[in-house]
């Protein structure tokens, strides 16, 4: 079977451009590839390959917009039923809702449906916005959609050859493990170390690495003395990373919740492992949340 060809940076490059020339136009002479639409008609990408968003980034970018307005336009596509499907600009469309703005000024590019997917993962992998795992299935889905091999990858998207087969060792992760990382709970350099571990080796060293905050070096220690059958010692080191009378991790869903209606209140806070900080900047956040708490 032919491999297909794998034109990915002069797609992405021509629509940028595009981007860039139509909204230059715009600014003189009313292009009508630059529209003001209803935030409310445009889909998300359905190929975007980036799952999680860092809400305080976002709140910030939502700020900045309600202040300066939207600098830079985001790029749709018209699917021919009365509504628009986005082909770059999440955490700007994002931001704009969060800023309760009913209208948003958008490019409209002309593109063809199948090349959607390979532009929403090239733009995201060429940006460093997608965390480890979310990249390494982007590596995969474009290896496997182009029959091509770690090499030929590397120099279509100038990332090295070691970058890549490092990052895609990362899917020999336990589900557990991979959240944890999506997450930012670990690092990609604790993550690499676990790989070789056994599921149930995976899950009881990541908790350490996150109940001891250990580094790469005291993780790699660890795994050592685990594979070298210092089993006593390693098990009474993974023992401490749960604290004396928790019988079961907490739901970080819960703490998420929490962080978000804190967000809603404008106070600004963090989850760090399984605490919240807070973040107050006058007396008067902290008597909002008082009697939010009061009621």
């Amino acid at each position: 079977m032919a491999k297909k060809k794998l034109a990915i940076g002069r797609g992405l490059g021509a629509i940028l451009a595009e981007t860039a020339e139509a909204y230059e136009q715009n600014l003189s002479d009313n292009s009508s590839l630059v529209l003001d639409l209803d935030i409310d008609i445009i889909k998300p990408n359905p190929y975007q390959p980036r799952k999680t968003f860092n809400q305080e980034a976002l709140q910030e970018l939502s700020e900045s917009i309600k202040e300066h307005g939207l600098l830079q336009p985001i790029v749709v596509y018209d699917n021919g039923d009365g509504d628009y499907v986005l082909i770059a600009g999440e955490r700007r469309l994002r931001a704009s809702k969060l800023a309760g703005l009913s209208n948003i000024r958008a490019i409209v590019a002309e593109i063809e449906q199948k090349k959607m997917r390979e532009l929403a993962i090239i733009e995201n992998i060429q940006r460093e916005e997608l965390n480890a795992i979310e990249l390494a299935l982007s590596y995969q889905e474009l290896l496997e959609e182009y029959d091509i091999t770690h090499e030929e990858l590397s120099k279509r998207i100038n990332k090295s050859r070691t970058q890549i087969t490092n990052t895609l060792r990362l899917l020999q992760l336990c589900d557990e493990v991979k959240t944890m990382l999506g997450e930012e709970k670990i690092t990609q350099g604790h993550a690499k170390m676990l790989v070789t571990l056994s599921e149930s080796e995976q899950k009881l060293v990541a908790d350490s690495i996150i109940g001891q905050r250990l580094s790469v070096r005291d993780t790699e220690t660890l795994i050592k003395k685990l594979k070298n059958g210092q089993d006593s010692t390693a098990k009474d080191s993974i023992s401490k990373a749960k604290p004396k009378g928790q019988a079961k991790s907490l739901d970080i869903s819960l703490l998420e919740e929490l962080r978000m209606e804190l967000s809603s209140l404008g106070i600004q806070s963090s989850i760090n492992a399984t605490k919240l900080s807070i973040d107050f900047k006058s007396d008067a956040e902290i008597t909002t949340l008082l009697k939010k708490i009061a009621k």
